[in-house]
């Protein structure tokens, strides 16, 4: 047996014991915002392939074919995307499409027979549900097949225009199109006990047509998020910038980056300017990879990535994280970005976005709390999220060496203690009244804010327990070798 390890991880239990036990954090209460959500973005054709009965001229070494993944695979695999602690699975189209991805819709009416049946999407659903995880799938307005069932009707010539590889967009100035439309998806949302409607593909549909199919959604289900990927005016439950990528690029690609705009995805939601959260993404289905940004800097790709997510999922906005990004999935374009999952691949970024996630999803206050800059220079950064309830200080580490931080007691107040959840320390207040924060480079760290308690007595009564253990242990091993040396 080795007994370094077997030291080392009965300490670690004993200061987790104890930091489960001295610092509670505070549990939401069920309220209906998508501030309250994190969502994992996946392509169903691209998750896992689990069953062969739907795998019809599936190819997975050609990159613009169906590779088999298919709604039984989501749900064979529903223990990975659990232990990431996502709220909320976004799955794509899956309508019928001429595509992978289920953009080229053929037609509304329809489930792809590539992802499964009818009723295996909606035991998908269940499955998702009973472990209180929401449902998400797109709904493309525009860019279709030109083989789609209404384009084939011989009275909708005046319905649609060509557009290019063999798609076409809807005339959505067309009343009848508009009405087309929103049924076909109030339709879906009446068959399908979906959670949330992503509209793609919106090309020149106005934003008073726009309004009106969110406004019908919402009519059938009140509680149905409505986002979409694109900018727009329209009421979407969330404010997606496609530059937010760009931006979080930059800043965490590297350490010692210029992090200045580091607000602005956010600033004006965060300061009350509006009241619409934004999407905070490090890359989506259609963009680069972050993971190649990173590689370009010759950095490594799994710290980047920890150190990104931890700052997306601790400010205000809806996190919303592409599948694969936990293994550290590459790429610049959709033949190599949306690659199929390998799920063989074991990284430490899945632990840690489980143990992240799980701080967010039980306190209010990181998800919807109020949000404060403290600090903010080339790649150190340091914030506040509180309410009446709980007061949390982040500092983001993103730079090449040790930084410390003097958190001033009229932030938090006096006689305070920080809790540190990842590195397990404490931060009392010093002779000169400050709080004295000190972070490793390319670390962060979410230090809850409680009263000064004195002692750990919980701490303490763990960390005996465990010296009583490795003494009992120690005397088994010279009991063990006395009876061996008398044999």
């Amino acid at each position: 047996m080795n007994v370094a390890k077997w030291i080392s991880t009965a300490v670690a239990s004993a200061l987790l014991a104890s930091t489960i036990s001295t610092t509670t954090i505070a549990h939401a209460e069920e309220t209906h915002k998508i501030e309250n959500e994190s969502i994992y973005d996946v392509l169903v054709d691209r998750f896992f392939d689990d069953s062969v009965e739907n795998d019809y001229n599936i190819n997975a070494k050609d990159p613009k074919a169906f590779h088999g993944g298919d709604f039984a695979g989501i749900a064979t695999k529903i223990n990975h995307i659990q232990d990431l602690d996502f709220t909320m699975v976004s799955m794509g189209s899956v309508f019928s499409s001429d595509t992978y991805d289920g953009s080229a819709v053929v037609d509304y009416s329809k489930i792809e027979r590539h992802f499964g049946t009818s009723k295996e999407f909606k035991s998908l659903l269940s499955d998702l549900h009973k472990i209180n995880m929401k449902a998400m799938v797109d709904f493309p307005i525009n860019n279709v097949s030109k083989d789609h069932v209404w384009a084939l009707e011989g009275d909708h010539k005046d319905w649609y225009t060509a557009a290019s590889d063999n798609r076409i967009n809807w005339n959505t100035n067309n009343p009848d199109v508009q009405q087309a439309l929103i049924n076909a998806a109030v339709d879906f949302v009446s068959k399908y006990n979906v959670d949330g409607i992503r509209l793609t593909h919106l090309g020149n549909a106005d934003t008073a047509f726009i309004n009106k199919m969110i406004s019908a959604l919402k009519q059938q289900n009140n509680n149905l998020y409505v986002i979409s990927n694109e900018n727009s005016d329209a009421n979407f439950d969330i404010d997606y910038n496609k530059q937010t990528i760009d931006t979080y690029q930059s800043i965490f690609k590297s350490v010692d980056e210029d992090s200045s705009k580091v607000e602005d995805p956010y600033k004006e939601y965060a300061y009350g300017k509006s009241e619409k959260p934004p999407a905070l993404m490090i890359d989506d289905l259609n963009s680069a990879r972050f993971t190649h940004a990173s590689a370009q800097e010759n950095m490594f790709p799994p710290t980047r990535i920890k150190v990104a997510l931890a700052a997306i999922m601790t400010m205000p906005g809806v996190p919303i994280v592409t599948y694969g990004t936990e293994i550290a999935q590459n790429g610049v374009k959709p033949t190599d970005t949306l690659a199929s999952m390998d799920f063989r691949t074991k990284e430490d970024i899945i632990s840690y976005i489980g143990d992240l996630q799980s701080i967010r999803n039980k306190s209010e206050t990181l998800r919807t709390g109020k949000y404060k800059l403290l600090e903010n220079k080339n790649g150190l950064m340091v914030y506040e999220r509180y309410s009446d309830n709980e007061k949390w200080i982040v500092m983001v580490n993103n730079t090449a060496k040790t930084q410390r931080y003097e958190l001033d007691p009229s932030v938090i107040g006096k006689n305070k203690e920080l809790h540190g959840m990842f590195e397990n320390d404490i931060v009392r207040q010093s002779e000169n009244g400050k709080y004295n924060l000190v972070s490793e480079r390319e670390i962060v760290e979410l230090y809850q804010v409680t009263d000064h308690k004195g002692y750990n007595i919980p701490y303490m009564i763990a960390l005996g327990f465990v010296y009583l253990l490795f003494i009992g242990f120690i005397v088994a091993l010279l009991r063990r070798g006395r009876k061996h040396k008398n044999a």
